[in-house]
């Protein structure tokens, strides 16, 4: 359950926020109390929260909604780079630039928010949190996810050297590792696989779902209140973690 003005006073910039886990944990910090900036590629709205629409992609655009959000809430004490995509394709059968695509959104992105958001974080002098969304899927290959899983796993490692590099600024950055999480993306999944397969898109999820130990798919709100325990001063000395959150399901 969200705890009540647990960020209170803190600025939130959550990218990727207009559906799934990225709703998901615009929504839980609002709950606690923080400021919360949303910044899709798509029009978003959620209630008490600023809504940025643009490209977390592009260069130019990613500064400049940090700075605004620097004017509009006084600061920036949280970076949440959430933007993400996925794909089910053969690596045999794939172009030059649906790779580009995906890590171009799933790596790129991250970097472009974790830079902007430390330099102000060093500039202000009062630390902060960056925490980045990796994957399960960048933890072991997964098959027809090739350049999902490169993606992803480049996160773990981008996240450590950021971690480390960052520690004298009392600026901390963390990864959550999603396993199988109930999300819109799982349509697009589903039917990906199942052309793949010869399996119909429901048993495709359900086959998935047997290998949940917990014996469900995770839900926004799992993965968003690790985010906020990240975020929050319970995890002050929490560093260049990779935290999962899979329902005992491993190695995810």
């Amino acid at each position: 359950m969200p705890e009540v003005n647990r960020h209170r006073g803190k600025s939130v910039l959550v990218t990727g926020s207009a559906s799934g886990i990225g709703q998901g944990i615009v929504q839980r910090f609002l709950a606690e109390g923080a400021q919360v900036a949303g910044f899709d590629l798509n029009a978003t709205k959620t209630d008490g929260a600023l809504s940025i629409t643009g490209d977390a992609t592009d260069e130019a655009e990613v500064q400049a909604v940090v700075d605004k959000v620097v004017r509009e809430q006084g600061g920036l004490d949280v970076m949440v780079c959430n933007a993400g995509v996925i794909a089910v394709q053969p690596v045999v059968d794939m172009d030059f630039t649906e790779w580009r695509r995906v890590v171009d959104i799933n790596v790129n992105s991250v970097f472009l928010g974790s830079r902007a958001a430390a330099r102000v974080m060093i500039s202000q002098g009062r630390g902060g949190v960056i925490v980045n969304a990796s994957s399960g899927a960048g933890r072991r290959g997964v098959p027809n996810l090739s350049h999902y899983c490169a993606s992803k796993a480049a996160i773990l490692m981008l996240t450590q050297s950021l971690a480390i590099e960052l520690a004298p600024h009392k600026i901390r950055a963390n990864c959550y590792v999603p396993g199988h999480i109930e999300t819109p993306f799982w349509g697009g999944i589903a039917e990906g696989f199942a052309k793949i397969t010869g399996q119909t898109p429901e048993a495709v999820i359900a086959g998935f779902q047997q290998t949940v130990p917990w014996g469900r798919f995770g839900t926004a709100g799992d993965v968003a209140a690790a985010v906020s325990w990240l975020a929050s001063s319970d995890a002050e000395y929490v560093s260049g973690q990779a935290i999962a959150m899979n329902g005992a399901e491993f190695p995810f």
